[in-house]
């Protein structure tokens, strides 16, 4: 067992960052937690600190949660993490906590929609050392390549208590995509953090380093987070489906992704939010450029997957929607708030799906775009940020000083990378995610 526990938060940048106890200390830890600095709340990828309202005052705790204790025995050495929560010093949550900001959101969801909500985080990474195989795309030999790391991996995960569902080697040049299956609101955003930080540590301790980046080379693909949404009635029957709804989706579920695509320009900013995130979202990318509902589309933005089974309970049970505009510069509980408040907001509206959509958007005029109401989404960082901070609506989801301080988070990673060109801003978020 490890002497040591690092308990952590998954901040704005979507970066894991806490503080180690020795493990003989968890019990009073659980109860007063580590000293935290609301000014952390500002630090970028880059390790910069944008201005903001804390300076040097405040005090926090970041109090580990006793569930959330994840134990990775690599067998020369053992890693032991805990996922915590920001609390004020009477223990409280602290507003721009992002565990807290998913809380609100679901929250929501359950008063709005009278529904809870199940997700599922698929993750592409890729192994920076690599192995350079060339031909390998969802090959056989490129998974061999990494059988042992892959292995291993599966085992950490489940031993985390993780279901996995699947890993394979993907598209990209030493690109690998590992899935889980589905949890229940918040669960599903501790996995993905958990999932994450395990990647990186089995591929340390198989001499390697996994990088979540959106895109390591321009011309090259990117990593996606795929976002598997579906829900539940308060007795636990399923409220996705209706085989007799457009699409396969209930009134509930229709209402839900038309909030969604109608807000999606100006989530994007949470769900998409590094300055190459915009390289991969273009169309012929099998990613996102438009506010499309696809049916099994996967250059929709939000898409209505294909389910196997064939009885209608079981059907019911598969059938969900997947959201396709995030990456993993973002954090998996904020990436999924925004995604929940856009759906709640479609909810309380009565909005109605559109139908989906089954042509190549990128041959359509603006003028013929319009006039079925899609948009092009922001084709930059900038441009999103300024969707988001001028969507009253979308601000108004969160709480009062969080658009200003998100904002100037992300306008100091702007800066930081403002001399560089392209293929050195890949180069240093391949180094940071």
């Amino acid at each position: 067992m490890s002497q040591l526990i690092f308990v952590a938060t998954c901040d704005l940048a979507g970066k894991v960052r806490g503080k180690a106890f020795p493990a003989a200390d968890l019990e009073r830890r659980l109860k007063c937690g580590v000293g935290w600095t609301p000014t952390n709340v500002q630090i970028n990828c880059f390790d910069g600190i944008a201005d903001g309202p804390f300076g040097s005052l405040g005090d926090l705790l970041l109090i580990p949660e006793e569930f959330l204790d994840v134990t990775a025995d690599f067998g020369t050495h053992v890693e032991r993490l805990m996922l915590g929560n920001i609390v004020n010093l009477d223990g409280e949550p602290w507003a721009l906590c992002t565990r807290a900001l998913l809380e609100s959101a679901l929250n929501r969801l359950e008063h709005v929609g009278g529904i809870r909500l199940l997700a599922a985080f698929e993750h592409e990474f890729q192994l920076r050392n690599g192995s350079g195989l060339v031909g390998e795309g969802f090959g056989r030999a490129g998974f061999e390549a990494q059988r042992r790391l892959c292995e291993t991996l599966i085992s950490q995960i489940e031993s985390a208590g993780i279901k996995p569902d699947s890993i394979m080697k993907e598209y990209g040049s030493d690109q690998y995509e590992v899935v889980t299956g589905p949890k229940e609101g918040l669960r599903a955003a501790d996995e993905a953090v958990i999932l994450r930080e395990l990647t990186r540590s089995t591929a340390r301790a198989h001499g390697e380093a996994a990088t979540f980046t959106p895109i390591r080379d321009p011309a090259g693909v990117g990593n996606g987070v795929h976002i598997h949404m579906s829900f539940l009635n308060p007795d636990d029957s399923p409220a996705t489906y209706d085989e007799d709804g457009p699409g396969g989706m209930s009134d509930l579920t229709s209402a839900f992704a038309a909030g969604v695509l109608k807000y999606l320009d100006s989530i994007l900013a949470l769900t998409a939010p590094s300055v190459v995130s915009y390289l991969r979202l273009t169309p012929h990318r099998w990613s996102a450029a438009y506010n499309n509902l696809g049916f099994r589309d996967r250059e929709a933005s939000l898409r209505i997957c294909p389910v196997t089974a064939k009885d209608p309970r079981a059907i019911a049970k598969q059938f969900n929607i997947e959201y396709r505009a995030a990456d993993a510069a973002a954090c998996p509980y904020l990436a999924l708030a925004a995604v929940v408040h856009a759906g709640c907001q479609g909810i309380e509206e009565k909005l109605v799906a559109p139908e989906p959509t089954e042509e190549d958007l990128s041959l359509l005029s603006p003028e013929a775009l319009a006039e079925r109401g899609f948009i092009r989404l922001p084709e930059t960082l900038e441009a999103a940020l300024e969707r988001f901070e001028t969507n009253r609506t979308v601000t108004g989801w969160f709480p009062d000083s969080f658009a200003d301080v998100y904002c100037a988070h992300k306008a100091s990673e702007i800066t930081h990378l403002s001399e560089m060109d392209t293929k050195a801003r890949c180069a240093a978020y391949e180094a940071t995610y």
